[in-house]
């Protein structure tokens, strides 16, 4: 697996994630119970992993994202 992104943003971690598995991708991320149990005061960021199968559609779903 291949780091694609890290990110506080809760909000676009789910838009993310949901669009990488949309077509039948694979995306997981780390992180997120550390982040929370630290209190999400940002200090730790979560990471979004893909497979090395999924990393060229993946990298156009995170150009797609900032793009808007």
């Amino acid at each position: 697996m291949i780091e694609l992104t890290r990110t506080n943003d809760t909000v676009f971690l789910s838009w993310l994630t949901m669009h990488l598995e949309e077509g039948d991708g694979d995306a997981v991320v780390l992180d997120k119970y550390t982040a929370i149990a630290e209190g999400s005061i940002g200090a730790i960021q979560r990471r979004v992993m893909v497979t090395d199968d999924d990393l060229a559609r993946a990298f156009f779903v995170l150009q797609e994202a900032t793009n808007l």
